[in-house]
């Protein structure tokens, strides 16, 4: 490859050091090399005095300082168990669990499955050698794997569930490859979880050759030399992915990405393609402002009569039965846990066991008595803590209890109520987590990676984590960006993190199972959570292949054991329609079926009503009247058209409010907001563009600061100050809120439409300063919010983006759309225009890339044919922060920016070579 010629550059200045490394990149050690045997060594000693009984580790210097704080030592009440965390857990279950060798259909390979070999090769590698009996019964049903049934299942979490799921739709895929399936999940977290999965599990599949002739006529000219190879796309807000329907086997998509991805295929007349849709998460139906749309996409497929085999699950479903005949299903329940779990109550520093939840409301309800408690005696005890910080009860058993776990060498889940309180327990965690004696030099070593990998990313260290991480603990929140949280969860998964403190988005967003899980009280935020939400926190206790049992521990004060007890005794809730006319959801319902011509006449309304799971659940001559009502607005607001024969038929505005996933009410309001600007469009400056892109509804629920509101608009210039009167925000009004405190009052619709606007145009300011190449988190700093937020929305805002233009496109209104076009790819880019082709490399963007550009690495080719060491430099410049490092910890930093530097220009060289060999075919 030629060499690149540059001019002397400031960076020619720091690069007289020489750097030599060996690839490490992937490398990872196994769950048992974590701690050198510290897993069994400790278990074999008392946990109160395990610090005292262990000889010390030689460390280094920086590493041994006294504990700030000591946590309580737990010891026990009963005759028999001599305190150890082995002896207070329940022991594990004794009941037979049957191999292949009893029984030859859990094993996979068995061809009743039908399963190519190589993909259950696959599955063993990942650790999944036999198969449940459950499983097994569950996909033998009649017409499953022939994917001729549907199927509705729940099972609890760490059941095994998406197994099942996963075997039914590549079965499929790779059976007939002119099927495609959709899998759907309700955060961006799992979809990018299961994306990781999936990849692994189909490395080196091939699908059926003999229906590849059919499918390889819609894969593009430069993926035909991977046809028969399983192609898994990430649907989602944010996504760089820029495959379409036609470029993918299996689609794994946010709700909203899905449902979108059906109508474009009805419009265009390829949902014949489709072959199986996964609902995971199926309890999601019920949320007010998301459930619909699933029931919307299942709805219609069942109202299309095509072979597509639909397969929901949840572990909170309770009427898998009604779901089921809604579905035309099979449904198949189950409560097999594959390791057990032991459930306690830890009140005013006593632990108590519960069995089932009727024991746990029978010895909360003594407890908050005023009777004799002799009948309900603790199993083990917290002694009061000396400390001042720990002089709460609930506070030190949740220390005690955490560090007694990460001391064993097990791993432990702490959920909190707030992002906040996530940081704080951490930090107590952490101080008084003995690391001296019972951690190992090569397991410091490992945390210091991590915190090196930390260093690395744009956004900086966290100061709060290089503190935590070093000692064992670490907190995931929403708070953190998304490259934050996946050094966390990776982190703890191998066993060099033992500690994570989270809130509820943990449970519900990725799989970090622990040996014991304790939770801080039942509240997240102000409100109590629910028991769905409860089961699934509870549910991560016992890993399979790593734990015999699990623990569940809730934490209580008595003023919360009336709630708690309550929750605990609650039922899971059944999972009802959404498209109730107070939830809107009809309204959407009904424009979608229209707008993409499913149903366009009465008759044809009424068959896809008769395919909901309202419809079930509603009296018919009710439903009836909330559909002609629900059209009558339709046609009232402009959406529909009803011609003498009574057809309905979609207009423009429909049309474009659909295509862009809005709301009809959104659809309306920015149908306003854009004709407005079409007649006065202020152009010599971004900031109209900016408050276009920023979403109708509130991303992130985003917290006005009104001081920093106003300074912003002080700092406007001429053509802001012309946006903000064009657009109806007061300076005056934003002034006196800023004195007084007060909030923005949202009571009459008028005041929640001016609120709507100044939210909206206070979140387009952040939006600005991260296109104009300010970073994530002096974006944050600057508006006082989590940087993790700063990133949803950027990513959020990069998804309205899209859906303006495409909404845009379909009003016809092309010169709008070109403007919104080229800010769209500044928008993905977070920089100007002359950065735009750098910004399209992994790892630089924003900064990152004007670093480069400034150093002379001004393009693909440029970067592509560079020394990976010439870049490390660069990197160096670009790095947030320049910390203070030994000389071996500098060493280790600038290997990983080598490593980053790597992946840099291979990946620059294969855009670069991408973009060459598109140039010549379009060419010939």
């Amino acid at each position: 490859m030629a060499k690149s010629f540059r001019s002397c550059t400031t960076v020619d200045l720091v690069q007289k050091q020489q750097y030599t490394t060996t690839p490490i990149h992937g490398v990872k050690r196994s769950f048992d090399q974590t701690e050198n045997g510290l897993h069994d060594s400790v278990l074999k000693k008392n946990v109160s005095n395990a610090a005292s009984r262990t000889s010390p580790k030689r460390l280094r210097p920086e590493a041994i300082c006294r504990n700030r704080l000591e946590a309580s030592n737990i010891y026990n009440l009963t005759d028999n168990a001599n305190g150890d965390l082995a002896h207070t857990l329940p022991k594990p279950s004794t009941e037979y669990l049957p191999g292949p060798s009893q029984n030859p259909l859990l094993s996979l390979f068995h061809p009743r499955y039908g399963l190519p070999n190589p993909l259950v090769k696959n599955l063993a590698a990942l650790g999944i050698n036999c198969i449940y009996p459950w499983q097994s019964s569950c996909l033998l049903g009649r017409g499953l794997l022939e994917g001729q049934k549907n199927l509705v299942y729940t099972a609890p979490t760490g059941g095994g569930k998406s197994l099942v799921a996963d075997v039914l739709m590549l079965k499929r895929v790779i059976e007939d490859p002119s099927k495609k399936a959709i899998l759907v999940l309700p955060y961006v977290a799992l979809v990018q979880e299961k994306l990781k999965w999936l990849r692994k599990v189909v490395e080196g599949v091939r699908k059926n050759a003999g229906n590849l002739s059919h499918a390889g006529s819609q894969i593009p000219k430069w993926l035909k030399k991977h046809d028969s190879s399983v192609r898994i796309v990430g649907f989602f807000g944010g996504s760089k992915a820029r495959a379409s329907w036609a470029d993918v086997d299996v689609a794994v998509c946010t709700i909203e990405k899905a449902n979108g991805l059906v109508n474009t295929a009805i419009e265009d007349g390829t949902i014949a393609d489709l072959g199986v849709v996964i609902l995971d998460e199926m309890h999601m139906i019920n949320d007010d402002h998301r459930g619909y749309l699933i029931e919307l996409m299942a709805s219609k497929l069942l109202t299309l009569e095509r072979n597509v085999q639909i397969v929901g699950m949840s572990a909170t479903l309770t009427n898998t039965g009604n779901l089921a005949k809604w579905l035309d299903a099979k449904f198949y329940n189950t409560k097999y846990v594959p390791v057990p779990i032991e459930e306690f109550l830890v009140y005013d520093s006593s632990i108590y066991p519960v069995s089932t939840s009727s024991a746990f409301f029978k010895t909360a309800s003594q407890l908050n008595s005023t009777q004799s408690l002799s009948s309900i005696a603790p199993t083990r005890h917290i002694q009061k803590s000396q400390y001042r910080e720990l002089q709460s009860p609930l506070v030190n058993s949740v220390v005690s209890l955490a560090i007694e776990t990460a001391i064993a060498g097990y791993g432990a889940l702490v959920f909190c109520c707030s992002r906040q309180s996530c940081q704080s327990m951490a930090a107590l965690i952490s101080e008084a987590m003995p690391i001296n004696e019972l951690t190992s030099q090569n397991m410091l070593d490992r945390r210091k990676d991590v915190i090196s990998d930390l260093r690395s990313l744009s956004v900086g260290l966290d100061e709060t984590l290089a503190k935590t991480i070093l000692r064992g603990v670490a907190f995931h929140h929403a708070g953190l960006t998304a490259e934050e949280r996946d050094f966390v969860a990776e982190a703890y998964d191998h066993g060099i993190i033992r500690v994570i403190v989270a809130t509820c988005s943990l449970a519900a967003g990725i799989n970090l199972p622990a040996r014991r899980v304790i939770l801080q009280g039942a509240r997240m935020g102000r409100d109590l959570i629910g028991p769905a939400m409860l089961r699934q926190m509870r549910g991560r206790a016992g890993r399979k292949g790593k734990d015999e049992i699990g623990e569940s521990y809730i934490c209580c004060q008595k003023a919360d054991l009336d709630e708690v007890t309550q929750l605990l005794e609650a039922d899971l809730p059944i999972v009802e329609s959404v498209l109730t006319a107070e939830k809107r959801g009809i309204k959407r319902a009904l424009l979608e079926v229209i707008t993409v011509r499913l149903a366009t006449h009465v008759a044809a309304i009424q068959e896809y009503v008769r395919r909901t799971l309202l419809y079930h659940t509603m009296e018919t001559k009710d439903l009836d009247t909330m559909v002609t009502t629900t059209l009558d607005e339709l046609i009232g607001e402009d959406l529909v058209t009803v011609d003498s024969y009574g057809a309905y038929e979609a207009t423009s505005l429909s049309q474009a409010t659909v295509a862009s996933y809005l709301t009809p009410e959104d659809g309306l309001f920015l149908n306003g907001e854009l004709r407005r600007a079409l007649s006065a469009f202020v152009m010599d400056g971004e900031m109209h563009i900016f408050y276009t892109f920023t979403p109708v509804w509130n991303p992130g629920n985003v917290e006005i600061k009104w001081a920093i509101f106003r300074k912003e608009l002080d700092n406007l210039d001429k053509s802001g100050l012309r946006v903000i009167e064009f657009v109806g925000v007061n300076p005056a009004l934003v002034n006196r809120l800023a004195n007084s405190a007060k909030p923005l009052p949202e009571t009459t619709s008028e005041e929640i439409r001016t609120a709507r606007i100044y939210r909206r145009f206070y979140t387009a300011l952040q939006l600005r300063d991260l296109c104009n190449e300010i970073p994530i988190h002096v974006v944050a700093r600057k508006y006082d919010v989590p940087r993790g937020f700063v990133q949803t929305l950027a990513q959020t805002c990069e998804g309205f983006a899209a859906g303006m233009i495409q909404f845009c496109e379909k009003m016809g209104w092309g010169m709008l759309k070109a403007v919104l076009e080229h800010m769209g790819d500044r928008l993905k880019a977070g920089a100007r225009a002359d950065l735009l082709e750098l910004a399209k490399i992994p790892f630089v963007k924003s900064r990152t890339a004007r670093v480069f550009w400034e150093n002379g690495f001004k393009g693909l080719r440029s970067v592509a044919e560079a020394d990976p060491k010439d870049l490390v430099p660069v990197l160096l410049l670009a790095q947030p922060k320049k910390a203070r490092l030994d000389g071996d910890e500098e060493a280790k930093y600038h290997k990983k920016l080598l490593i980053k530097a790597e992946t840099i220009v291979r990946a620059a060289n294969r855009l670069w070579e991408h973009q060459q060999q598109v140039a010549i075919e379009t060419d010939m």
